[in-house]
């Protein structure tokens, strides 16, 4: 039994919000009251004439662990539907069990991996081993499958085989998919067993360099980048076969003002199936990072200009944009020293993902603290359909404790990997205890 004490509790979903107590068992939140409701043991208040009383019982006094959330937020565990833990085939910037310390480290108690793997994950023998593998990481540790078998584009894998076994949702994430006839074929199947298909919207005819916007960063570099349109064009086709369909899609790591619009004027006209999903480093960051800090600053679809950054953030404010999601994507320290056309494309974010929340958009008067837990836990288990990003009586016991006027500086990092722009900046906004299924899985040390 695990008793939170006088925490400043925030639930997106009901909206509660104010300084309780919490009471865990066997997982679940078994009790949400006003702080001091289990101080005394229910049979003592009993024998008062407390009728109302809440308590915990004389012989579980023992079994209880307590602790003392003063001062803390106390918030459902944040939820991330895009990152890649490199399992099977390149351990070696990633694993599984390292990926999920860094999701822990950063809050998340509830991650959906990527399939560009190898093996790639189309099929239900690679799904098995992935999720079986995260039975054993201390956070739920879901995975999409690929939408095309081997990310190539050509045929659909067995959508519903998949989703049988385990799958959460579709997605080529890393490789767009060209064909319209085989993306509609795909959303017509994945809304007949109501499950979410993702887009990496770039079309690669726009494209000479990726991970560079074309503009002054391409300029910069003298190679041609990546233009806006690679992915307005594919953007509008997918939202527009959504609205055919009726699909959930999720346009990811949305980095265009464009593209952010689209979405805006599809669900302002009743299309309330299509979603979309911004980064912290989208919401930060512009294409002079990826001059100053060169391949840590490199990604797909890159960084754009400061218009499409507020665009982001005014998507996010509005409800457009429903997801903030990390593609946290590592990548070894020696490949990311190539030269500029010849590094990957890609930065870690789990463990900076909400102090840049915090710092950028709750305190610069973007979002409220409790809209930037919505954007990171509840909308993100909406739109996947999971269990998860909430706090209630009944529910999950995945919460997280947060300071959020402490300064954070990123470094020492969980992740194998330390493939980021963010290394020594100064953040506020510290998780101090991420506990999943009652467990307490990290605890922040300083």
């Amino acid at each position: 039994m695990l008793w939170i004490q006088n925490g400043y509790v925030i639930d997106p979903r009901s909206g509660m919000e104010g300084k309780k107590d919490i009471l865990i068992e066997d997982g679940m939140i078994i009790k949400i009251g006003e702080c001091g409701a289990f101080a005394q043991d229910a049979e003592a208040k009993a024998a008062r004439g407390d009728e109302t009383a809440q308590g915990i019982d004389a012989d579980d006094r023992e079994k209880v662990q307590v602790i003392d959330a003063e001062g803390l937020i106390v918030a459902p565990g944040l939820v991330d539907v895009h990152v890649h833990f490199r399992e099977p085939g390149f351990t070696y910037k990633e694993d599984i069990q390292s990926g999920a310390k860094a999701a822990a480290k950063g809050g998340f108690t509830t991650v959906v991996l990527m399939a560009n793997t190898k093996p790639a994950n189309d099929n239900v023998e690679t799904l098995s081993e992935v999720l079986e593998k995260g039975r054993q990481t201390g956070i739920h540790l879901l995975s999409c499958v690929n939408v095309t078998k081997g990310m190539k584009g050509q045929e659909l894998v067995p959508m519903e085989e998949l989703a049988q076994a385990g799958a959460v949702g579709f997605t080529d994430d890393g490789v767009p998919i060209l064909s319209e006839e085989l993306v509609r074929e795909a959303m017509q199947h994945a809304q007949a067993i109501g499950m979410p298909v993702s887009f990496h919207e770039e079309d690669p005819k726009y494209i000479e360099n990726n991970g560079i916007n074309r503009g002054k960063a391409s300029e910069y570099y003298g190679i041609g980048g990546s233009s806006r349109e690679a992915e307005i064009s594919l953007s509008a086709r997918d939202i527009e076969i959504a609205k055919e369909t009726g699909a959930d899609i999720d346009i990811q790591h949305i980095s265009t003002k464009e593209a952010v619009e689209l979405v805006r004027e599809a669900r302002q006209a009743g299309f309330s199936n299509i979603h979309a999903e911004a980064t912290p480093h989208h919401f930060t960051l512009t294409e002079e990072a990826a001059i100053k800090y060169g391949t840590n600053a490199k990604m797909n679809p890159p960084l754009r200009e400061e218009a499409d950054r507020l665009a982001i953030i005014k998507g996010l404010q509005d409800g457009t944009i429903e997801m903030i999601a990390t593609d946290h994507a590592p990548h070894s320290a020696e490949e990311k020293a190539r030269p500029i056309t010849q590094a990957p494309s890609g930065i870690i974010g789990l463990e900076t993902s909400l102090a840049l929340g915090i710092t950028e958009l709750v305190d610069k008067g973007f979002l409220s603290m409790t809209e930037l837990l919505e954007r990171m836990s509840t909308g993100p288990a909406r739109v996947y359909h999971l269990d998860a990003g909430y706090l209630a009586e009944g529910g999950p016991a995945d919460l997280i404790l947060i300071d959020q006027d402490a300064e954070m500086i990123p470094g020492n990092y969980a992740s194998k990997a330390s493939n980021t722009p963010f290394t020594g900046w100064k953040l506020k906004g510290r998780v101090k205890a991420t506990i999943c299924g009652g467990a307490v899985v990290y605890e922040d040390q300083a």
